[in-house]
């Protein structure tokens, strides 16, 4: 399939990165948001990021947020992504109405980063045509993509979603659909123990970031990533593996919740692990 349209719902930090790197190789993106004002700050956000990449030779701004449309509403596509908050009900709301608008030859992916798949599928008729594409953050700069194949996946459309990855220049990864996928599993624990840290007093926020950034050779500490990802939606991975996978282990520390019981959310409210400004 060439998906040459492109419905992206979601036009938060990572469903306006991906209808960017979509846009960016051609394709027609529609682009739906029912939040007041998510759709323009999408775009603000999307030309900022295609003015910084074309000082470096990237596509012309102008060009590509031309190919960006954006919708009031649900519309019938070749591909629907979905990028709205991690949670089950919000997503599962959003694949039952893609299931009526859109053709039923067109295939629904889903951005998420913890929720199994399967549970998406079933409250379409096309579980066959459900897959997760779990893009990473900044979508424009990070390479992976990790290809969740839900129970009843069919292998074309697994093929089909792979290839597009790799015309989106990205690199593709299958996963299959376990709570978490392969990236959280390993991430979030990693994350959660550095929380843990700070608050057993072992060390300050920097003095863990550190350690991990030169010990470990990470681009960005757990506290620093934790807060780039969002505290909520930390919170709400975690509490997906703990429940999908049986283990108190995965339970996110007291700490992580304070924070996000305090609105300190991470980058996008100004204060997290640090603040921002």
């Amino acid at each position: 399939m060439d998906f040459e349209h492109v419905l992206v719902v979601g036009a938060g930090q990572m469903g306006g990165g991906i209808a960017q790197v979509v846009a960016v190789s051609g394709r027609h993106v529609s682009l739906y948001d029912p939040y007041p004002g998510a759709i323009d700050r999408g775009l603000g956000a999307m030309r900022k990021s295609l003015e910084k990449l074309a000082e470096k030779g990237g596509a012309d701004p102008d060009e590509v947020l031309a190919r960006v449309e954006p919708v009031e509403e649900l519309v019938p596509a070749d591909l629907m992504i979905e990028a709205v908050i991690e949670d089950a009900d919000v997503k599962q709301d959003v694949f039952r109405r893609a299931d009526e608008t859109l053709g039923e030859g067109a295939i629904l992916a889903s951005n998420t980063s913890s929720i199994p798949i399967t549970s998406l599928a079933a409250v379409t008729s096309r579980p066959e045509r459900v897959i997760g594409m779990h893009f990473f953050n900044p979508v424009p700069v990070l390479k992976l993509v990790e290809i969740v194949r839900g129970r009843e996946t069919s292998d074309e459309t697994a093929a089909a979603v792979v290839a597009l990855a790799e015309e989106l220049g990205k690199t593709s990864a299958v996963a299959n659909d376990f709570p978490g996928f392969v990236s959280n599993r390993i991430l979030m624990p990693f994350i959660n123990e550095a929380v843990w840290a700070l608050h057993d007093g072992v060390a300050e926020p920097e003095a863990i970031d550190t350690i991990a950034k030169l010990g470990f050779a990470h681009p960005l500490g757990p506290l620093a990533l934790a807060d780039l990802i969002g505290l909520d939606t930390c919170v709400a991975i975690m509490q997906v593996l703990e429940e999908g996978l049986g283990d108190e282990k995965y339970a996110p520390c007291p700490l992580l919740r304070e924070h996000v019981e305090a609105g300190r959310l991470g980058r996008k409210s100004g204060r997290g692990f640090y603040a921002y400004g």
